[in-house]
């Protein structure tokens, strides 16, 4: 008979991809039939209908090797599904990074040349900046092919190995650190975006106070929107990152429930951040209300 959080695990495992996949599929699906109707896209709906898509695919991947985790079928592991797992995971941390930087550069006000420069140019530089993301996440990921399988071998075989051995080959500490770089990289990107709209924001709350406007201005809701998409993305991938790491450590055993809450937590924050983005964007939320109120009509 299958534990408790095992079972546990698989309800929330599917509740996560359905969310995952219907959240995401549904910002891809509007900002194609706009793309479709007006035969243009602007570069912000663009970024989100790539970060969309990337998360879809994510989605599938981490219930796939949660599913393996339940033993409900065999992981089989080739140097292929790495790449691709690696090549998926590492550009919807970029998208997102973009996604952060965007924010930041059109809602921040921040008195500096570079910054009054990047305001203006963010919305040209975006689509470069998504296709410069997929070509240097592919060619990262087939670059480093043997050192990464070389590195999950290790992390996947002790993780699932029953008595611990893992017959593959040491890990030099170069390989690791490079591997830990590449994941670190988009954080601190992002981190600097997201201190730099908070700052922001603080300092457009304070002066909004001393001149008695009070906190019902109306660039006020569009700052925390931002601010709270933000946030909460950060707090998510800072978890879900600690998670990982953890996880791949093998700091704790296969089965046991600390570990089911890091995988948990890990492939959470795809669904989850996908559902804020559309309850804080006024377009999104739009067509949610129309499809809704669609569904009512036609019951």
């Amino acid at each position: 008979m299958l534990q408790l959080y095992i079972i546990a695990q698989l309800i929330l495992s599917v509740i996560q991809f359905l969310v995952g996949v219907l959240a995401n599929g549904f910002i891809v699906v509007v900002n194609s039939t706009d793309l479709i109707r007006q035969r243009k896209m602007v570069p912000f709906d663009f970024l989100l209908c790539c970060l969309a898509t990337s998360r879809i695919v994510l989605q599938m991947a981490t219930l796939y090797v949660n599913l393996a985790i339940l033993s409900l079928f065999e992981l089989s592991l080739f140097p292929g599904k790495v790449i691709i797992f690696k090549y998926v995971h590492e550009s919807e941390l970029w998208l997102a990074t973009w996604l952060s930087v965007f924010y930041c550069a059109k809602i921040a006000t921040i008195a500096h040349p570079l910054f009054f420069w990047l305001k203006l140019r963010i919305s040209k530089m975006m689509p470069w900046l998504i296709f410069g993301t997929l070509i240097y996440t592919f060619i990262i990921s087939v670059f480093y092919k043997k050192q990464e399988w070389i590195i999950f071998q290790k992390f996947l075989f002790g993780f699932f190995s029953q008595n611990g051995t893992t017959p593959v080959e040491d890990i030099p500490v170069w390989q690791v650190v490079l591997f830990s770089i590449d994941y670190i990289t988009p954080l601190l990107i992002f981190l600097i975006s997201a201190l730099l709209l908070i700052f922001s924001l603080g300092r457009h709350t304070q002066k909004m106070r001393s001149t008695a406007m009070g906190t019902r201005h109306p660039g006020m809701s569009v700052y925390i929107s931002a601010l709270l998409s933000i946030l909460c993305f950060l707090v998510l991938y800072l978890s879900q990152y600690m998670m990982s790491m953890l996880v791949l450590s093998q700091f704790f055993k296969i089965r046991n429930s600390i570990t089911v809450f890091c995988i948990l937590l890990f492939s959470s924050y795809p669904a989850v951040h996908s559902v804020i983005l559309i309850l804080g964007n006024s377009k999104l939320k739009e067509n949610v209300k129309k499809f809704l109120l669609h569904s009512k009509c036609c019951q």
